[in-house]
């Protein structure tokens, strides 16, 4: 249903929820690499602009391309302003190529160990 009360490939801001929505849609048909950065643009943009109607009106119409823009615009002007947790970046590619380091070690598969076979629960009847 959002998806046809919607711009089709751009955010539907009439509330935050059908912002959620939307930017859980487009999310899905996004490549891997651009995931992450579309992420962080619209949680990057949410906590600068607290009030819902101010969200919404940034947000509302905007395509993946377009919202990563506002992000990165979002970025550069709380780290010239002292936001504590973009100080620690040099930039917004710094900060994407971070967390997609961060997401890859969470995915990748845990090592086979024969400690874990021996503490199995299975019991042998």
């Amino acid at each position: 249903m959002s998806t046809g009360c919607s711009k089709g490939g751009a955010i539907n801001g009439r509330s935050f929820k059908t912002a959620l929505q939307s930017v859980k849609m487009m999310k899905g048909r996004l490549p891997q690499e651009q995931r992450i950065a579309f992420e962080l643009s619209f949680w990057a943009i949410r906590t600068a602009y607290r009030k819902n109607s101010e969200f919404l009106d940034i947000v509302d119409g905007k395509t993946s391309d377009e919202l990563i823009e506002v992000g990165k615009e979002v970025f550069e002007k709380r780290k010239a302003d002292g936001f504590e947790e973009y100080q620690q970046y040099a930039s917004w590619d710094e900060m994407i190529s971070k967390y997609a380091q961060e997401r890859a070690a969470q995915t990748t598969k845990k090592k086979y160990s024969r400690r874990d076979a021996e503490n199995s629960v299975l019991y042998k009847l």
